[in-house]
């Protein structure tokens, strides 16, 4: 690709060879001129070695490999640096299994305009989600709502990942403070970024359960959601703290 690079969309993953390679190719189909980033933490089920042979054919992919499985926040955070450090204009965010739909990525793009954060957004007017049980409807309902009411996040949809971040506006953040190593992460980035009078936009979407394989967040990920919300929230209200 020629030129300075423009738009990166970055997907984590663990386990989702089942995924990938349809997720590429729609993102693709979306965003012909974009560049794609893997962040794959060893995956035992292949997705790595996919990664790397579908690279080799195509200049606009990329994966980095990392040794373990350390969290999502910790490789968002790798794909922020990697945006910051290549120039990139914007990055994207989705997940890695089908669960955001790649057709709304033009329009997070559009949004991105006006913009310097945009949400693929569950829980705005017109946004929606598909296949959840009432329990998981519930907990992230609860979960949204005390971000926006205790950590004081404008934003309606505080845990999805289906984002667009300005990256002038990545470089101004230290990512290696954060304290968040997976999904919490999604809400301190946040956090940050209101600090920094980020310009906030949400966009409506159909949240889908995955295609295959199975889920990652357990309950140490709800534990560290309570965690990263009470420490935001003594932050807000202690600034010096």
């Amino acid at each position: 690709m020629g030129g300075e690079p423009s738009i990166l969309v970055a997907l984590a993953t663990y386990n989702e060879l089942e995924n990938l390679p349809s997720l590429v190719e729609a993102i693709r189909r979306e965003l012909p001129d974009a560049d794609v980033l893997v962040v794959d933490d060893n995956s035992p089920d292949g997705t790595g070695r996919w990664c790397d042979k579908f690279a080799a054919s195509n200049s606009w992919f990329s994966c980095l490999h990392r040794e373990g499985k350390q969290g999502l926040g910790s490789a968002l955070a790798v794909a922020m640096n990697h945006a910051v450090e290549a120039n990139f204009r914007l990055l994207l965010t989705l997940d890695g299994d089908w669960s955001h739909p790649p057709n709304c990525l033009p329009q997070l793009v559009e949004a991105a305009e006006k913009a310097e954060v945009v949400i693929g957004s569950r829980y705005c007017p017109g946004g929606r989600v598909k296949g959840w049980p009432w329990y998981r409807r519930l907990a992230s309902k609860v979960n949204n709502a005390l971000s926006r009411h205790v950590a004081g996040l404008p934003t309606s949809d505080n845990s999805g990942n289906l984002r667009a971040y300005d990256v002038l506006l990545l470089g101004q953040l230290e990512l290696s403070q954060f304290q968040s190593a997976g999904y919490s992460f999604l809400e301190e980035i946040l956090w940050h970024l209101g600090r920094l009078n980020a310009r906030f936009a949400e966009v409506p979407i159909t949240f889908s359960n995955r295609r295959a394989g199975a889920s990652k967040i357990g309950l140490r990920e709800v534990g560290g959601k309570l965690a990263t919300l009470s420490r935001l929230a003594w932050r807000r209200c202690f600034p010096g703290s």
